[in-house]
């Protein structure tokens, strides 16, 4: 197994009204009024084609405010402490970030999203389309989450200073 470092540069740079991670949403769910503009460097914009036919996509970029890895993590939603693979922490070792959002409208090499959960200046490392065809699973598991009730989560969400300024 090749351990080598692997070289992402970003295609753009997603742009958003939060400035502090604590005032972030922490998940697009949480953040649909929360709109965004994902501008591609020029080199990049021919491959933007066909993607305006998709009423959502994928967002893969960089934490590049993360704080430093932890293997384990307690999230918003737990009190108790989980691996940092089975939450969304972005204090993860490569630090890459995924959010589903809602394409409103592209003009040249800028999308105009909806629901966007991450910090102004984010460097984009790539772009999918979200495909109910593809994307859409039923009969999953949510491993730790099964347990929690829609009542303890509404109570986090709404005692979420971050959350609180996505509504």
């Amino acid at each position: 197994m090749n351990r080598s470092p692997i070289d992402f540069r970003p295609i753009g740079v997603i742009h958003t009204g939060h400035v502090h991670p604590d005032e972030t949403p922490i998940q697009p769910v949480y953040a649909p009024g929360c709109l965004g503009k994902v501008e591609l460097f020029p080199e990049y914009g021919e491959g933007l084609s066909d993607l305006d036919g998709f009423s959502h996509i994928y967002l893969v970029y960089h934490f590049h405010q993360a704080n430093a890895v932890h293997l384990k993590v307690k999230p918003f939603l737990d009190d108790v402490e989980r691996g940092v693979f089975a939450t969304r922490a972005p204090c993860r070792p490569n630090a890459i970030g995924l959010s589903i959002v809602e394409l409103l409208f592209r003009k040249d090499n800028v999308l105009h999203v909806s629901g966007a959960d991450m910090l102004d200046g984010t460097p984009l490392l790539d772009i999918k389309p979200y495909t109910a065809r593809f994307d859409c699973i039923p009969g999953t598991r949510n491993g730790w989450q099964d347990h929690l009730d829609e009542q303890t989560v509404r109570d986090r969400a709404g005692n979420n200073k971050a959350l609180k300024g996505a509504s």
